[in-house]
């Protein structure tokens, strides 16, 4: 009984072939990279993300918007307990004066009495009891004390961050959904396996129920295959069971319906790694672009004190309820300056500026991590090529080992155990290699991450 070694040869190579000028995302299943996208759409993380992205953005709208004039259009009706005038002494000053004006416009002295006849105007009220108002207001800030501009920044920068956070959630959410299916790939490779070990158990049973008929052996063989069967039948429900699970954990990360998961059978094929550059994490840009913030929010605060410069406007509709007093129309330009706040706005800088510090040394610290889990990659890539060539050499053993116990059973020269044994000796050979191309694209992909160069 010859197992294939050509197979086995073939994608021993496939695993340690690694030099290839494709990109990792050129040999991802497409399949994989459509629920990829599917997760990343699904994904409420990335969605709240984005939103918060967006609500910084209009954070930077809200602060340009402070430059445009503010136009408000009022009314009002006010209902008095009587009207506004003048006191008596007042009023009668003011009859008395336009009497003086009426003798000298008709060339009397103003000694001589007042002529008759001659009707004279009410004294005006200062303001009538019933008031009715429609005006328009204008109000347009003309230099902001930098506040404006750096509350910009500040947002730009906090929406950067958003942004680098969204693309470093993605990359795990495509890690989570690349590792899920390469562990149903697993599976899959694994199912094969036994298959494989089903086929020769049963050519071993055949065998030996021949030898049974011949006298040539006794039924305690057969009944140890049986074992073997059954032990087998136990494997295959195990893994049964993790394939159902797998397909539900896809189906929650990716939202795939999961009959179409069902029917899906993912192989374990080998990623061709470069040489790569190192690139800047999506996490460090984010917590850059937070320190930035911060620093543009001290700014800001420490420009409180600066004097803001404003023009007003405003103009009255109805004129007829207007008092005395009370102007049509009138434009204005208005300084305010902060002279002292009882030290609130320079207690706010301060605390903006300690946050800053706390985002690099946040960044520090992330670096650290990041180089160490680069060097952490790099160790268990070429740690995974040695288990390749480890695995070679014990699946060529065990298959020769195989072969040579089965011939010795067919001759009487070993038991049925010892056949039993090695049997089992070349399905773990062969689990070994499925799990080594299944821990070596682990490593690709955990090592590209680590570099910030991972695509999908």
């Amino acid at each position: 009984m010859q197992i294939n070694k050509g197979t086995i040869k073939i994608l021993l190579i496939s695993i340690v072939g690694f030099f290839s000028m494709e990109s990792y995302s050129q040999q991802l299943d497409p399949v994989l990279k459509e629920l990829i996208v599917k997760g990343l759409n699904k994904s409420q993380i990335v969605k709240i993300n984005s939103i918060e992205a967006e609500q910084a953005n209009l954070d930077q709208r809200l602060a340009r918007s402070v430059f445009i004039p503010k136009v408000t259009l009022n009314g009002s009706y006010t209902r008095l307990n009587d009207d506004i005038t003048f006191d008596e002494d007042t009023q009668n000053l003011l009859v008395a004066t336009q009497k003086l004006l009426i003798k000298e416009g008709a060339g009397l002295p103003f000694n001589a009495p007042f002529p008759e006849g001659i009707p004279l105007k009410d004294t005006p009220n200062l303001q009538d009891k019933n008031i009715l108002k429609t005006s328009l207001d204008m109000d347009w800030v003309l230099f902001s004390g930098f506040e404006v501009s750096n509350a910009i920044k500040a947002s730009r920068h906090k929406e950067f961050s958003l942004n680098y956070l969204g693309m470093a959630e993605k990359d795990k959410i495509a890690l989570k959904i690349i590792e899920t299916y390469d562990k149903l790939a697993l599976v899959y490779a694994s199912e094969k396996v036994l298959t494989i070990s089903e086929k020769y158990l049963g050519e071993q049973e055949h065998f030996i129920n021949k030898a049974i008929e011949n006298g040539l052996a006794t039924p305690i063989g057969r009944k140890k295959i049986e074992l073997a069967q059954q032990q087998l039948a136990g494997k295959q429900l195990r893994f049964e069971h993790n394939k159902t699970l797998l397909i539900e954990e896809l189906h929650r990360l990716t939202g795939e319906d999961r009959n179409h998961l069902r029917i899906l059978h993912p192989k374990l094929e080998s990623f061709n790694l470069n040489k790569t550059q190192t690139e800047k994490r999506n996490e460090i840009k984010a917590l850059e672009e937070a320190e930035q913030a911060t620093i543009y929010k001290s700014k800001m605060e420490k420009n409180h004190f600066i004097p803001k410069v404003a023009l007003r406007g405003h103009y009255e509709f109805i004129e007829d309820y207007l008092s005395l007093l009370d102007p049509v129309w009138y434009v204005g330009v208005g300084i305010k300056w902060n002279i002292f706040d009882g030290n609130q706005s320079n207690l706010k800088a301060k605390k903006s500026t300690l946050e800053s510090q706390i985002y690099r040394e946040r960044i520090e610290e992330a670096e650290e991590m990041i180089n160490l889990s680069i060097i952490k990659a790099e160790q268990t890539y070429q740690a995974t090529l040695q288990a390749s060539i480890i695995v070679e050499k014990e699946i060529e053993l065990a298959s020769d080992t195989y072969d040579l116990t089965d011939k010795q059973y067919k001759h009487d020269l070993a038991s049925i155990n010892d056949v039993l044994d090695a049997l089992t000796d070349l399905e773990r050979a062969n689990f070994k290699l499925q799990e080594s191309l299944f821990d070596q694209r682990r490593a690709v992909a955990e090592l590209l991450h680590a570099k910030g160069i991972l695509q999908y």
